[in-house]
């Protein structure tokens, strides 16, 4: 048996977004001692994923700007990388303007039927398998970060809670299933804010302006979640979010919800006496 060193496996491709997700998905590596070339999105990604970067066995950070996916394609291709991953946000609301594609992306655009983000991404994960590039599922690395099922805080979801869960999940799968949001925010069985453009923390702020504290955060995966790209995460920023809002209760779908910083999300929760509950899906798409 033929066994390869580190620095002849390929290495892993990242292309980082927005967020803590890049940063997770280096760390991963750095465990599994897997050598990883970075694309960074010049308008998203943080700078200080250079220096994050160090930790990484061989890792090397270039930086492109959105719209430039031959740029990307090539530089990937240079390092000889055959995997990648999407790691982090991409505002959706750059995704289709104020975008100056090149001729790779353009081709994209043009052959779209439908401009919707998951059409887009899915394109793109297309072209770079065109390319010898397998786009793999984000969570490859950070599987032990992804939500489990049942109650994750100590305090369980009261009857109230629950009832306002099971009236948000009807909705919130027809939302994301429509590419619309991920997140709704109910109260008494009424929905108070649909999320679309601005992502779960400002829907959940702009939720306890409406109505006031008592809200209830129904963030669902998409029916047919593709998880190689916009995978649903949660932190302690959406518990500080639901805190300042007055929200009492959270349901995510478990194995499908990534936790970033997982002890300190439940830890922020059960210090704000919220519940936290990890929704079974019965079928992964």
């Amino acid at each position: 048996m033929i066994s390869r060193t580190v620095s002849e496996i390929p290495p892993i491709g990242v292309i980082a977004g927005n967020g803590r997700f890049p940063f997770l998905v280096l760390d991963g590596a750095r465990q599994l001692g897997r050598n990883v070339t970075i694309v960074a999105i010049q308008e998203e990604a943080d700078r200080s994923i250079e220096q994050a970067a160090e930790g990484v066995p061989e890792a090397v950070v270039h930086w492109v700007s959105l719209g430039q996916l031959g740029r990307c394609i090539s530089l990937l291709k240079k390092s000889g990388v055959s995997e990648a991953v999407m790691a982090g946000q991409v505002k959706h609301s750059k995704l289709f303007s104020g975008l100056i594609p090149d001729s790779t992306l353009l081709s994209v655009l043009e052959r779209l039927q439908v401009q919707s983000t998951d059409a887009l991404l899915s394109a793109i994960a297309d072209v770079l398998g065109e390319h010898g590039i397998t786009l793999i599922e984000s969570t490859a690395f950070l599987e032990s970060l992804l939500a489990e099922s049942g109650t994750l805080t100590r305090r369980e979801p009261t009857i109230d809670e629950v009832a306002d869960f099971e009236f948000g999940y009807r909705i919130a799968d027809t939302v994301a299933g429509l590419d619309i949001g991920q997140t709704v925010v109910v109260k008494d069985r009424t929905i108070v804010a649909v999320e679309a453009m601005e992502g779960t923390d400002k829907v959940i702020g702009r939720a306890g302006r409406l109505a006031g504290p008592g809200t209830r955060i129904v963030k669902v995966a998409k029916p047919n979640q593709d998880m190689r790209f916009d995978v649903p995460v949660v932190g302690v920023p959406t518990i500080e979010a639901m805190r300042d809002a007055g929200a009492s209760a959270l349901s995510i779908d478990a194995g499908r919800t990534l936790i970033v910083d997982g002890d300190a999300f439940v830890q922020a929760a059960d210090e704000a006496g919220l519940s936290v509950v990890g929704r079974i899906i019965e079928c992964h798409g």
